[in-house]
């Protein structure tokens, strides 16, 4: 189901529901750029593990009107005038890449009304971290984020022409990061039901302007407007160990700063190798379904993945918020 809110200040935000309508709320937060239509499981698995599921877009991206000057912190009044306006109270919180530190700032910041957290391939704070934000990223992400406090005008016209040729050709996104991708990447978004989500998720989100993925890209390298380490819900933190657009050190940095952080660290897993983990992040999200649930109904192929595709292995166990789960040779918080 798909509707339209109005914010305090008379802005649209684009809205859209799955799932059982009866279940555990789990908001989820999309990437950059993104929209309300990205991957997420069938509605028949939502249903059969009681979620309720809702998206929104952005403002500026997709159907949602444009906030100039918006921080990351921002997301938490529009998340609880998205709630306010469905009739519903507490709910869980998830962010998938640009997501991430969305879904972040309303653990920190509406402690009162969100009941867990989950950040998948998140970015850290640049402002906290210095110069190590940019360790590990690729080229591209590097140079996109140096414009964005260096030069943000050029930043602009560049994501104005992207978002042009994604109108155009709304694949071409896919084809413009290839060079990052790593082969588990290309793995993931060779999927065919993925990869036709994806680009229909690209192409609303730039259906109207770049607005959202310019008003993003600054919010992300500016100050957040929250601090981590504010965090007392529990929160999982899913990263694989090969990415390159967000690198793993990012995680590791909000793993060791926010309290009750459980971090899982996927080894020969990259950036896109997310979408066949997050099914079984919402079931945990909506924690009516134990994590060992979650994984079961995976391995028993009813179609806890992404568009029907199962999840990529059990690696972590994000029902005990606070442990931090460590995966390979390096030291994960």
């Amino acid at each position: 189901m798909i509707r339209t809110v109005r914010t305090p200040d008379g802005r649209r935000l684009a809205v859209c529901q799955r799932g059982d309508p009866d279940g555990a709320p789990v908001m989820l937060f999309h990437g950059t750029p993104g929209s309300r239509l990205g991957p997420v499981p069938r509605p028949m698995t939502l249903h059969a593990c009681g979620i309720r599921l809702l998206t929104f877009d952005r403002p500026g991206f997709g159907e949602s009107d444009r906030q100039p000057g918006r921080s990351v912190a921002s997301v938490a009044a529009d998340a609880c005038t998205v709630a306010d306006a469905l009739g519903i109270g507490r709910f869980a919180v998830l962010g998938r890449s640009g997501g991430g530190p969305h879904a972040l700032a309303c653990a920190a910041l509406l402690p009162e009304r969100v009941t867990r957290a989950a950040a998948m391939v998140a970015l850290a704070p640049r402002d906290a971290m210095g110069d190590a934000w940019f360790a590990g990223m690729t080229p591209g992400n590097i140079e996109a984020y140096t414009q964005a406090f260096t030069d943000p005008e050029a930043l602009r016209q560049v994501l104005e022409d992207r978002a042009a040729r994604i109108r155009a050709d709304p694949a071409s996104l896919l084809a413009n990061i290839d060079e990052g991708l790593e082969p588990t990447d290309r793995a993931v978004i060779r999927q065919a039901n993925i990869r036709q989500e994806l680009v229909a998720a690209y192409a609303a989100a730039v259906s109207r302007s770049a607005d959202g993925w310019y008003d993003d890209a600054l919010a992300l390298a500016a100050p957040w407007g929250f601090d981590p380490a504010d965090i007392r819900v529990p929160v999982y933190l899913w990263h694989g160990a090969e990415d390159r657009f967000s690198p793993v050190s990012h995680t590791r940095w909000l793993g060791e700063r926010i309290p009750r952080a459980t971090v899982d660290l996927e080894p020969s897993a990259s950036h896109f190798s997310a979408l066949l983990r997050m099914p079984q992040v919402i079931v945990w999200s909506g924690a009516r379904v134990s994590w060992d649930a979650a994984v079961g109904l995976g391995a028993r192929g009813r179609g806890t993945g992404t568009s029907g595709h199962r999840g990529s292995g059990q690696a972590g166990q994000p029902g005990q918020p606070g442990r931090s789960v460590r995966i390979g040779p390096e030291r994960s918080s």
